[in-house]
């Protein structure tokens, strides 16, 4: 794979030779002799629609060969097969003319293949010779591409250079991955595409796949079915204003003066279009639909005859293949009602170290540079993306072949930039240096029009207006393409890439005035703050421009930069572009409500990593406490520039990760495997950072996107749990989904050991949901919990793997560790041995936990005796959450027994789905009567009955019960339990919230409530009721309470 960066060149022009001459002969020679004379009269007495006639003298004992070369020195090659065509018909031999015909038709194609392959088969490298060309087949990689669904929701903006998307895709969407012959195969429902689109970031790789399919084509490897591929590239729609018609366009592009266009649009369904970057098509699609053309002859502005293609008014029967970036698919979706979509999602690590072998001369000086980008994180991440591997290996390339080699790659993006363009300006040695200043001032003045006016195609005037020649400007970074505008051709030009048209915009706003005006002609302003206002506006547009102004502001590529071009750099901008970084984090809600500030996009790391200077970057965080970035898939490159900001971030105290995933993208990955126990973690460096920050750190929330989705609703209207509610009512949470995609494993454990040890201003660890995270990890992770600097208090491993032997380890670190609060190990199988295991550290003299969460941890009343001790022994327990665990009745006995002793003072006690019947509820009634202490008692979806409920309220009515919340939802109760609910509302004088949802107390029930729910003596305030079941009359009664009780809300399911 490599960067098309060559000239868009049609089809030579260079006709069929003899081919058409030997098609007229053999269609003689196949006529009869009758057939044969009358074919001599009509040419020389009949009409030739507008042909001169041949004349008979010559033709009267001409035999066939004389007679075609007669008809071919009259009328040419191509004109003399259209006459003898229209001869046959006249005559009625309409089998010779459909034979000819089709003889011309299949000749024809195998000449414009020919034409196709000589025009696609090289690419002009910029690193090449003038007049030297590489191999499309050589340099080309393959790319993967995945079939990729409609989601517009989730391309908001797309960033360039690094894909941190890629090796996660890679493997979860491996089954779904294509080749370029897939894409217009039928899918699984039988149906064949007419319409593809190809997306792919910018420098993915899709023109130069687009450009590899027409060779692939022409070459017979691909896509037999078409008879003829045309490729368009959206630019030169951009740049043909005249009229033009859709024939017209296909004829550019085919050999020989007279090709037979009709014969080619003869069978619609039989051809592909190539539009080549949509996202470049600058026209508006909204236009009404009766500006469109639907006839192929029709002469319309070309962008109308490239809207009428997408709009699939013109040829509809053909077939679309469209490339685009991501960005501007929400406009494709306006006019084109695609039937497939694909994505590029750039190299594999095999398909990177392919690219290198292909890119550099010997397989020796390939591997050297392949073990060397590989083992720089940064540099590695980013060759991902094609257009990044190509600039790597180009400096690479460069800096091996020099004395010394390699001493050392760039780290950031900038860094590459600036050494290719070094690498770039060396090569003008034996030139005239001094106008180098001037060159870079024009490039950098047509950039930034560029970029402000999101274009990437400049006319040869425009070039010129800013003093740019081909022997100074074209060497360095300016493309070359030509293109047919009416009778003539027209030059145009690019940069190679759009990150390199961004990386001059940025020096626009750098580069010193070199005495006398600077001023581009209507150009935009030099104003770094308008450039940030309107970066704050649109991202999209000037996310690079953005982070190469830090990169350019760092002292080291200024000093770079100074030394190989001759500009001076201003060293102004700094502190104006951190105080903008500082302004763009403080939201107007966090101001009003005095909130600290907290850094909420990685952007902001991105941008202090391209600054690449320590002091600056710990100056610009100072006022910031914290980082929080969530559903975000961190990378090694995300990680890398995540973790220099943390590294000089000594005011950091919360680092909030929630809903983000940690994908690793190793060597090991690549094959589907986890890295080994003791191997660098993909979290590694995030914790590495921290360790010698030397912030305070106080807490570090790591919750897969998954997991939080599922558990982080609050529960209707009572306080919030711990780290986000149990699901509705306190209801179970919905974890069926796998989390492979979070990546944590035990050597991440590892790597946050570390931390814990070295952190002891850490108070919360927030791993929940990271399934693979198993008892090895729990057990490495112990390791750091029981360093005498550890002050951890919540500690969340939710959903993580965690069996009998991870508790026992737990229970170890238990004792060392006085300061923690707060344990959550629910949705893990635990079991009844590792409750055990566990409750024997916390029922001992240190044992200090006050939240104990082990719902759904598959245990049974065997380990509800184990529970109790810890109820009995430690006071300091306030809350216990065991739902979705089969206690049954006997387990509640048996906690019973813990709860009604003196010295518990829980407050909290969650049991709903634990299998409970009416037959505990008396077991209940006792705690009630004897644990003040307890004020929230959660029991829904348990068959308790109205029998239950008769029996708790033995225990609410008593004047000892300081009950505040009850969940009964689901509990099979119906309007026989609601007299004795309404002694319980009559006489408590502490209950607040109540729900009753998700049962069938009717009318009647209902009613009865209401009369209860007006009297003074009630104090609730929260209650919950299915209206399944409820008159209209009912609910208007209840509804009318309001005006009695105004603190009392009612709430319906």
């Amino acid at each position: 794979m490599g960067v098309c960066c060559s000239r868009d060149v049609a089809p030579s022009s260079g006709g069929p030779s003899g081919t058409a001459g030997e098609l007229l002969l053999r269609a003689l020679e196949d006529l009869s002799e009758l057939d044969f004379k009358k074919f001599r009269d009509a040419l020389a007495h009949g009409a030739l629609r507008g042909r001169g006639r041949l004349p008979w003298g010559r033709l009267q004992k001409a035999d066939w060969i004389e007679t075609k070369n007669l008809m071919v020195d009259a009328y040419g090659e191509e004109a003399a097969l259209d006459v003898a065509i229209a001869v046959f018909e006249r005559l009625q031999l309409r089998h010779a003319a459909a034979e000819l015909r089709e003889s011309r038709e299949r000749g024809y194609r195998r000449s414009y293949k020919r034409a196709v392959q000589r025009a696609y088969s090289h690419i002009k490298d910029p690193n090449a010779r003038v007049g030297d060309a590489v191999s499309l087949n050589a340099r080309y990689s393959q790319l993967v591409i995945v079939n990729k669904p409609r989601d517009e929701e989730q391309r908001k903006h797309e960033l360039v250079a690094v894909g941190r998307r890629h090796a996660e895709l890679m493997k979860e969407q491996a089954s779904s991955s294509i080749v370029v012959g897939d894409l217009f195969k039928p899918g699984p429902d039988g149906w064949t595409p007419r319409e593809v689109v190809l997306l792919g970031a910018a420098g993915a790789g899709k023109t130069m796949t687009a450009r590899k399919i027409m060779l692939d084509w022409a070459s017979d490897k691909l896509f037999g079915e078409f008879d003829y591929v045309f490729y368009i590239h959206c630019r030169e729609g951009d740049l043909l204003s005249s009229r033009a018609s859709l024939a017209d366009l296909i004829a550019q592009r085919c050999p020989g003066s007279s090709p037979p266009v009709a014969e080619v649009l003869g069978q619609p369904e039989r051809l592909l279009f190539i539009i080549d970057g949509f996202d470049e098509l600058r026209c508006s699609l909204d236009q009404p639909r009766s500006e469109l053309c639907s006839q192929p002859a029709e002469q319309r502005p070309v962008d109308v005859v490239l809207r009428s293609l997408l709009h699939r008014r013109l040829l509809p029967e053909s077939s679309l293949l469209v490339t685009s970036r991501p960005a501007a698919l929400r406009g494709l979706g306006a006019c084109l009602a695609c039937e497939r979509y694909a994505e590029i999602l750039g190299f594999s690590e095999a398909g990177r170290e392919e690219y290198f072998h292909r890119f550099f001369e010997s397989a020796e000086q390939a591997a050297a540079a392949f073990q060397l980008v590989r083992g720089n994180e940064t540099l590695f991440t980013m060759c991902a993306v094609p257009v990044v591997c190509w600039i790597v290996c180009t400096v690479t390339k460069q800096q091996l072949g020099r004395a010394g080699g390699l001493v050392r790659s760039p780290k950031t993006t900038t860094g590459i930039y600036v050494l290719y363009l070094s690498a770039l300006l060396r090569s003008l040695r034996g030139r005239p240096r001094r106008g180098v200043p001037g060159v870079l001032w024009g490039l950098s003045c047509l950039a930034a029009g560029g970029v402000c006016r999101q274009k990437v195609l400049f006319e040869e005037e425009e070039v010129l207006g800013y003093a740019l020649d081909r022997g100074e400007a074209l060497p360095l970074l300016l493309n070359e393409h030509l293109f047919q505008k009416d009778i003539s051709c027209v030059s145009t030009y690019s940069f190679v890439h759009l990150s390199f048209q961004e990386f001059f915009a940025a020096l626009f706003y750098l580069l010193e005035d070199q005495g006398g005006s600077r001023d581009p002609p209507a150009g935009p302003p030099r104003d770094v703050r308008e450039l940030l206002e309107s970066y704050g506006s649109s991202r999209n547009s000037f996310v690079l421009t953005v982070r190469f102004l830090f990169g350019l502001s760092n002292e080291e590529r200024r000093r770079e930069l100074e030394e190989e071009t001759g500009c001076k750099i201003t060293r102004g901008i700094t502190q104006e572009l951190l105080a903008w970084l500082q302004n763009s984090q403080r939201t107007a809600l966090a101001l009003l409500l005095q909130e600290t500030a907290v850094i909420r996009e990685l952007e902001v790391c991105h941008c202090l990593y391209e600054l690449q200077d320590e002091r600056a970057v710990a100056a610009a965080l100072a006022p910031f406490t914290g980082v929080q970035l969530r559903g975000l898939e961190l990378g090694r490159f995300d990680q890398t520039v995540l973790s220099f900001s943390v590294r000089n971030f000594p005011g950091l105290e919360s680092l909030d990760l929630g809903h983000c995933s940690f994908p690793w993208d190793g060597p090991e990955a690549q094959r589907g495997q986890q890295p080994a126990e003791g191997k660098l973690s993909p979290i590694h460096p995030l914790c590495q950072a921290l360790e010698a920050s030397g912030c305070a750190l106080k807490q570090l929330r790591y919750l897969p996107a998954p997991f939080a989705g599922t558990i982080s609703g609050g529960c209707r209207g009572w306080p919030a749990c711990l780290g986000g509610c149990a699901g509705p009512r306190g209801s179970s949470p919905r974890l069926s989904r796998r989390l492979d995609r979070c990546r944590l494993t035990g050597a991440c454990c590892g790597a946050l050991a570390s931390v814990l040890g070295t952190q002891p201003t850490l108070t919360e660890l927030d791993l929940a949901g990271n399934e693979e995270l198993g008892d090895g990890g729990v057990t490495l992770l112990c390791e750091g919990l029981r360093r005498g600097g550890c002050q951890l208090q919540t500690l969340r491993l939710g959903c993580c793997g965690v069996t009998a032997a991870g508790c026992r380890a737990l229970a170890a670190a238990l004792g060392p560790l006085p300061s923690l609060l707060q344990l959550d190990l629910s949705d893990n199988p635990v079991e009844d041995g590792g409750v055990r295991e566990l409750c024997g550290a916390l029922a001992g003299p240190d044992g200090s936990v006050r939240r104990l969460w082990l719902w759904r941890c598959r245990l049974t009343q065997a380990s509800c005796g184990a529970l109790a001790a810890v109820l009995r022994a430690s006071p300091s327990l306030s809350e216990l959450h065991l739902g979705d665990n089969a206690l049954g009745d006997g387990g509640v006995r048996r906690l019973g027994e813990g709860l009604r002793d003196p010295a518990c003072q829980l407050r909290t006690l969650r049991l709903w789905r634990c299998r409970l019947t009416q037959a505990s509820c008396g077991a209940l009634a006792a705690v009630l009567r004897a644990s003040p202490s307890l004020s929230e008692l959660h029991l829904g979806d348990n068959a308790l009955g109205d029998g239950g409920v008769r029996r708790l309220g033995e225990g609410l009515r008593d004047p000892a019960c300081r009950l505040r919340t009850l969940s009964l939802w689901q509990c099979q109760l119906t309007d026989a339990c609601c007299r004795d609910l309404c002694a319980v509302l009559g006489t408590s004088r502490s209950l607040e919230h109540l729900d009753l949802s998700e049962n069938s107390l009717g009318d009647g029930g209902a009613g009865l409530l209401c009369e209860a729910l007006g009297r003074p003596s009630c104090l609730l305030q929260q209650l919950w009721l299915s209206k399944s079941g409820l008159s209209e009359e009912v609910l208007q009664k209840l509804d009318a309470l309001k005006q009695v009780k105004p603190n009392l809300n009612i709430g319906y399911l």
